[in-house]
């Protein structure tokens, strides 16, 4: 039965064609809007993801971590005094001035660390040194935003918020969910760039024993710091990929968008497997006219559309893979993890095995005296 699917699939290169093309077309639609909404959850808080601290420590009700209020850090020192609490660090995350060689400014987000900790730090590190960063007014940003900030090389100075800022290395694929790049600089250089006081700091970040209670250490850090929120690496993490994410409602949008995509290659790819079964029905009246059972026609028509299934599979995962590699070196990021691919093949199988179910009662109940009518 297999053999005789796969020469009814191909007996009619036309339909095949139009099969095909129906089932790609869905598959792409679908897998680039998933595969956006991925890159969307990605960017929104990589730079929550990327960092290693176990406690974040910041003003009351900050909404996400892109807009943290300052507060003093001198308490830093106190929650350092808290037990099962390791090392502490500051970090500052703001929105800055960027000045392009024309005179124009571009909107970043200064993200200053702590170097000694690392806590908060770029990753992804192509060229120069973390070390570099303790020169004064360096910075590092990552090399998709070359040209959109007007940077070539390293070496070359440009201003932040009018203050000097000499580039000395690069990143790769740290991309910005607010299309407002990420620098990277030392918390000292930090505070030239950021309107707070020479004491304060944006967040505090805190590294604990190994197996500690962290909701443990909350409480005592609430009840020892007053004025203060803590949060978990989680928290913080889910809290900032939320509020970009759904939020702003440009995730919703994708994520409606990637449901609309589902919908409608379901659609289309039942119409075309329907489709192209009905237009078999004479050979399916051959079939029973020569004797063949109900059960068999069930077999050639899931077989036929499991063929068309893996065919069309092949050709759209291959489109969809070209696309996601067109952006690689672009700030708009599109996930297709292995694990997606595959639901997306399993999907693609229930579909058209779905769509051809569809159309097996039209086919058993043919009337085989039909094959003999002009």
């Amino acid at each position: 039965m297999s053999i005789l699917a796969w020469k009814n699939l191909l007996h009619d290169r036309v339909r095949l064609i139009v099969t095909l093309t129906g089932i790609v077309f869905a598959l792409v639609l679908i897998a680039i809007q998933f595969g956006m909404f991925l890159g969307f959850l990605d960017t929104a808080a990589n730079i929550v993801e990327n960092n290693s601290a176990d406690l974040w420590i910041s003003a009351p009700g900050i909404p996400h971590v892109n807009g943290g209020s300052p507060i003093q850090e001198s308490k830093r020192w106190k929650a350092l005094q808290v037990p099962g609490v390791t090392h502490t660090a500051n970090f500052a995350v703001f929105f800055v001035n960027w000045k392009l060689p024309n005179g124009a400014f571009e909107t970043c987000q200064i993200a200053g660390f702590d170097l000694d900790s690392g806590m908060g730090g770029p990753w992804n590190l192509v060229a120069g040194r973390i070390e570099d960063l303790r020169g004064e007014d360096t910075v590092i940003i990552d090399d998709l935003y070359k040209t959109k900030l007007g940077v070539h090389n390293i070496g070359e100075t440009l201003e932040i918020n009018g203050k000097r800022a000499r580039i000395v290395g690069f990143t790769h694929g740290i991309r910005s969910f607010t299309t407002a790049p990420y620098v990277f600089t030392s918390f000292k250089n930090a505070q030239n760039y950021i309107p707070m006081r020479e004491h304060e700091t944006i967040f505090i970040l805190l590294r604990t024993a190994r197996g500690a209670n962290l909701p443990a250490i909350r409480t005592r850090l609430l009840a020892t710091i007053p004025g203060i929120e803590v949060f978990t690496h989680d928290e913080i993490l889910l809290r900032t990929r939320n509020y970009w994410v759904f939020g702003t409602g440009a995730g919703t949008t994708t994520l409606m968008g990637a449901m609309l995509g589902l919908l409608v290659g379901i659609v289309v790819v039942a119409q075309t497997i329907y489709a192209a079964t009905i237009d078999h029905l004479k050979e399916f009246g051959t079939l029973k006219a020569m004797g063949a059972t109900n059960g068999q026609i069930y077999q050639v028509i899931i077989l036929q559309s499991a063929l068309a299934a893996v065919m069309g599979y092949v050709l759209g995962i291959s489109v969809a893979l070209a696309i996601v590699g067109s952006t690689a070196n672009t700030d708009l990021l599109i996930k297709l993890p292995w694990p997606v691919a595959l639901g997306i093949f399993g999907l693609t199988l229930f579909m058209c095995m779905s769509a051809s179910l569809l159309s097996i009662r039209k086919a058993t109940t043919i009337d085989p005296a039909m094959v003999f009518r002009g």
